[in-house]
């Protein structure tokens, strides 16, 4: 009698309890491995005062990379100054990073737009390098109250795509992990959201990190890298220029990032095939199509 009690209680300890503890936990290591962490900045705003992304903790965060030359973001705009009154006092907020090099056009267009959330300036042009690089505008991601990026949108969406994301995000209570979210519209799901590290956003070769190299190495590397050319359609740099002249190009990261994994594999790089530029979703602007004299 002892026994059979002892294994009806274990099987019940195991289906209502143990079970459910390990399932939830597997689904949370899973939403954070798929939801990272957003990277704070701390850039300086219209106003003169300083943003940093971490003094939003807890609220839901719609970050926008944007330009005051580039037609989808203005599109996109009237639509976030509605969600921004709309969910404000819910405990959420867009914000506004420009990549224009001068602050004039971006205050005369946050004037003229009647802009109601906090806008910073880009200037250090590393930012956008946390975030993965920006390659088109807009490019904007959806921030939980825990800090961790559920969406990433390349491209002008509907305004009731972020709507009905950012009320997704609003439900959870706390600064727990949104375990229910799923994305809307074009967002890129089901892709890993690449971020960079500080190293890579700090490197001499930007966007890949070479501090594990010896000084010959990086002599050896930057050779190789100077002696191959990047596909992207038309920049006409090697690889290595390209890296330093034009940060956000996926396709001479990605060729500069396989190249740095066969030399710390094999000790030598090695030229291989040449990456693909990715495709996003929704209309979006080339960040390399910006006005010369808004370009690096």
């Amino acid at each position: 009698m002892v026994a059979i009690a002892l294994v009806v209680a274990l099987y019940f300890a195991n289906r209502y309890w143990i079970a459910p503890i390990a399932a939830r936990a597997k689904v949370s290591a899973s939403a954070s491995s798929d939801n990272p962490q957003a990277p704070d900045f701390a850039l300086p705003e219209l106003n003169g005062q300083t943003l940093r992304l971490s003094d939003y903790r807890g609220k839901v965060v719609l970050l926008d990379f944007w330009a005051t030359w580039c037609g989808p973001c203005q599109m996109e705009i009237p639509g976030f100054i509605q969600l921004q009154n709309k969910y404000r006092d819910q405990g959420f907020t867009v914000i506004g990073v420009s990549l224009d090099d001068s602050t004039e056009p971006v205050k005369e267009f946050y004037n003229e737009f009647k802009m109601n959330y906090p806008v910073a300036m880009n200037g250090s042009k590393k930012v956008d390098l946390l975030y993965g690089g920006i390659i088109g505008l807009p490019t904007a991601f959806l921030i939980g109250r825990d800090g961790r990026i559920y969406a990433k949108h390349s491209g002008a969406q509907p305004n009731s795509v972020f709507e009905d994301e950012v009320k997704l995000l609003l439900a959870v209570q706390g600064t727990s992990e949104a375990k229910d979210f799923h994305t809307e519209g074009h967002a890129e799901e089901g892709s890993k959201i690449e971020l960079a590290t500080p190293e890579e956003v700090n490197s001499e070769i930007p966007g890949v990190d070479i501090s594990k190299l010896t000084p010959q190495q990086k002599t050896d590397f930057k050779k190789v890298l100077a002696s191959q050319q990047c596909n992207c359609g038309g920049c006409k740099y090697n690889l290595l220029d390209c890296r330093r002249l034009d940060s956000t190009c996926p396709v001479s990261r990605k060729a500069a990032k396989e190249q740095l994994a066969q030399l710390l594999k094999t000790g030598v790089p090695q030229s291989g095939d040449k990456a693909a530029a990715p495709s996003g979703g929704g209309s979006s602007t080339p960040v390399s199509a910006r006005p010369a004299s808004a370009r690096e």
